[in-house]
């Protein structure tokens, strides 16, 4: 079976109206390539790191020819709401027993949204045919196939809003999947600002937090270098904070990995460049900072993904 990387959609706005998109829900999850080869199914992150082990449910989940489908592995928090930090406790556990354990507490979906491969390569054909191919795939819980909206996205903008959802997403009439590529013939619109940045360093803690940090100091890369874009300093839970400052201190380095700002807190500590932080925010401030930058998670993204191009305020 071939191996792609997931196509990407541009930052947009926010909704309109077209009858040349269609419109889904934007899943506030792990971005997964599921394959099933006809014997077993095989699960890849969006930095094509092999995730099978970790989600063990979704192994007896489909039947038929071979596939490759593109969708999001979600967790529900008690609202029946996608819920990335609760998704969290399913993302890097080691053992066999954890994982097991975990399956009960944080159970989670794959909801599959674009089909790549069915026997061949369908990569070419354009969207609508890919959703019918899609809809044909014979699929069991906890695999699910996402749905699409037409027309008008007012009314679907207004039930992720009340409800909290992360977003929707718009995707051209007529186009084929572009593996790897961020195409303007998708356009994510996001109830919440969220972004991937790079952690360079961290700030020290104090009062109950002197055994862990102040804050993490994130940036987006710029050529070779991070541009600093803020301090992130709420978020975690006590558990949280001394664990990530035990990795922290694994991945302490002399030199920075920003670029010169006089604006960086002059107490810190470096590390080399690894962890790939989801921050939400409330908007970019004129700096350009992130103003009230919340801690969401850690992600398995490829760390040069994160860069002021794509993720910076344009």
């Amino acid at each position: 079976m071939p191996q792609y990387s997931p196509m990407l959609a541009t930052p947009w706005p926010g909704p309109f109206a077209d009858d040349g998109w269609v419109w889904e829900v934007k899943w506030d999850g792990v971005r997964t390539l599921l394959t099933w080869d006809g014997r077993r199914v095989t699960l890849r992150s969006r930095a094509g790191n092999d995730a099978t082990d970790r989600y063990p449910e979704l192994g007896g989940t489909i039947e038929g020819p071979p596939v490759i489908i593109d969708g999001e592995i979600v967790a529900l928090d008690d609202a029946h709401r996608p819920s990335f930090e609760r998704l969290q406790q399913r993302m890097n556990l080691g053992s066999p027993h954890l994982v097991r354990e975990a399956m009960t507490a944080v159970p989670v979906n794959f909801v599959a949204f674009d089909l790549l491969h069915a026997d061949a390569p369908v990569i070419g054909e354009p969207i609508e045919a890919r959703k019918e191919r899609l809809a044909a795939v014979q699929v069991r819980q906890p695999v699910v196939i996402g749905d699409r909206f037409e027309g008008d996205p007012a009314a679907l903008w207004d039930s992720v809003r009340h409800r909290g959802i992360e977003g929707i997403v718009a995707k051209r009439r007529g186009s084929p999947y572009r593996p790897g590529v961020r195409s303007a013939d998708w356009r994510k619109v996001t109830v919440r600002h969220r972004l991937r940045a790079v952690v360079g360093g961290f700030t020290p803690g104090i009062g109950g937090r002197a055994d862990s940090f102040g804050g993490l100091l994130v940036g987006l890369w710029q050529q070779d270098r991070l541009r600093w874009i803020g301090s992130v300093g709420t978020g975690f839970d006590h558990a949280a904070l001394r664990a990530i400052r035990h990795a922290l201190d694994d991945m302490a380095s002399d030199a920075s990995p920003f670029h010169d700002d006089p604006m960086l807190p002059k107490q810190r500590t470096w590390v080399v460049p690894r962890l790939v932080a989801m921050v939400e925010f409330k908007e970019w401030t004129a700096g350009p900072r992130l103003r009230a930058p919340v801690f969401v998670g850690f992600t398995d993204d490829d760390v040069d993904a994160a860069t002021w191009e794509v993720e910076g305020p344009g």
